[in-house]
């Protein structure tokens, strides 16, 4: 009997990097060196042309040209080990290129960014209760170590503050030196026993030199009341050779012992958005992980057209992750609305379709969620909407929980929050409802909760939390 979906196993390869131009001499040693890795990434066009050569047209490389100077939220980086997953055979329809390395060809022109896309489109740094430090759940902080990656994705939640600035964005600075930004953090998670729960991110913590990582996580060790530490780190896809450093290994062992001793929960959570990025090499990182004691490898996706938003790419994904690579598949998060990256998001209902079309498949515990992070609310399961105006493109969303902005607000709980769709995937009088970005007025901000009952008039913008490109 023919399913949906049809599972075949599909054993995890290391693709040649010998088949392009620049790399043609490339040894294993050197492939497999962090450092090599390092200092041999992609960060222009100018580069790509060195390693692609005409495996790629030029006029792909002019259309990447235009688009760092025009449009990109971030700067171009990528791995060599990233580069080497994309396939030349249409390198421009390839899904890993499509979110690693935009071109302008790809982004929308009717509507390149939603008329409510923000730089920090969660409020993280409204959130930050020390530098770096977000407290948005009332358990759990975000922290932010640094600000660089070792490979830039188009789509970053963080584009506000990581990376270096491009001409669309000028990027906010950590001011403090990281010395005295961890003590920050440290004295707030001592002053707060409530917080059981830390994400330590960037940036990417395989940035973060080890011997300054690891006194940092041996500093999170001695709080009694931290129960679980998440270390964030995509370099585990994009760069599995920094995991693999003997002395990154040694000193994840003696972080995963002392955690283990003080019955702290130690995961490494990752970002990997296609089953193309998955080799070998990645595999060897999260295995190494867990042998050496860390509790769990789960993987973070990001819902995103183009790339992944059809239930065979999720399956795939998902089984590659759970079945040959040892990591669990945890969430795919839907492409938070930051600016010009309307041609990767996908509306609510489409994400609701997905998660019930991968149901039934992966074994429970490896069946991610599907979730939208609504401004001012948080992670929600996308079944969890409480109305939903598909017209317009509105969803709304209640919350059980104060931010560190609202301790103060009696009604926070009260309110229904909104979320907007893309408004090219609405239809016709949902998309003539919305004033093109240049008019002076648009529907209520996130920032004033919409009624459920109906759409609200067009009101004046607080221009405070409008995107500025």
């Amino acid at each position: 009997m023919s399913q949906p979906y049809e599972y075949r196993r599909r054993e995890l390869v290391e693709p040649d990097w010998t088949r392009f131009p620049g790399w043609r001499d490339v040894t294993r040693d050197q492939w497999e060196s962090a450092q090599w890795q390092r200092v041999h990434c992609v960060k222009n066009a100018r580069q790509l042309h060195t390693v692609l050569g005409d495996l790629v047209p030029d006029s792909f490389y002019a259309d990447l040209a235009l688009d760092q100077r025009a449009s990109a939220t971030m700067s171009m980086l990528v791995t060599p080990q990233m580069l080497n997953t994309m396939s030349t055979e249409d390198f421009h329809a390839d899904p890993v290129r499509r979110y690693m390395i935009p071109v302008a060809s790809d982004r929308r022109t009717d509507w390149p960014s939603h008329p409510y896309a923000t730089r920090d489109s969660l409020h993280e740094h409204d959130m930050w209760v020390a530098e770096g430090l977000t407290h948005r759940y009332p358990t759990k902080v975000l922290a932010e170590l640094l600000s660089t990656c070792p490979q830039y994705c188009g789509h970053c939640t963080r584009m506000d503050l990581v990376g270096n600035s491009t001409p669309a964005v000028e990027k906010l600075k950590l001011t403090l030196k990281p010395v005295e930004r961890y003590d920050a953090h440290v004295a707030y998670l001592r002053a707060h026993p409530g917080v059981r729960d830390v994400v330590v991110s960037g940036g990417d913590v395989a940035n973060v030199p080890w011997r300054h990582l690891e006194s940092y996580l041996m500093r999170l060790l001695d709080i009694e009341t931290i129960r679980d530490i998440r270390l964030a780190t995509k370099a585990l896809m994009g760069l599995p050779q920094h995991w693999l450093q003997p002395d990154v290994v040694e000193g994840l062992e003696r972080v995963a012992r002392t955690a283990a001793r003080r019955g702290v929960n130690l995961a490494i959570h990752t970002h990997v958005n296609h089953a193309n990025s998955l080799t070998p090499l990645v595999a060897r990182a999260a295995q190494t992980a867990l042998e050496v004691g860390v509790r769990d490898v789960r993987n973070q996706g990001v819902l995103m057209r183009g790339v992944n938003a059809t239930s065979t790419d999720l399956l795939d994904l998902c089984f590659a992750l759970q079945g040959e690579a040892g990591i669990l598949p945890y969430y795919f998060y839907m492409c938070d609305m930051i600016p010009n990256a309307e041609h990767w998001r996908v509306p609510v209902w489409q994400a609701q379709e997905l998660q019930h079309d991968i149901m039934g498949y992966l074994p429970g515990y490896a069946t991610p969620r599907i979730v939208c992070d609504v401004p001012l609310v948080g992670k929600r399961w996308v079944h969890m909407v409480t109305e939903y105006d598909r017209e317009h493109g509105i969803s709304y969303w209640t919350k059980n929980y104060r931010t560190s902005l609202e301790s103060d607000d009696t009604e926070a709980l009260a309110r229904r929050y909104p979320y907007y769709d893309p408004i090219d995937t609405l239809p016709p009088s949902g998309q003539r409802w919305w004033p093109r970005p240049s008019s002076p007025a648009l529907p209520a901000s996130p920032l004033s909760p919409v009624p459920p009952a109906s759409p609200a008039p067009p009101l004046p913008v607080d221009q405070g939390h409008m995107a500025v490109l």
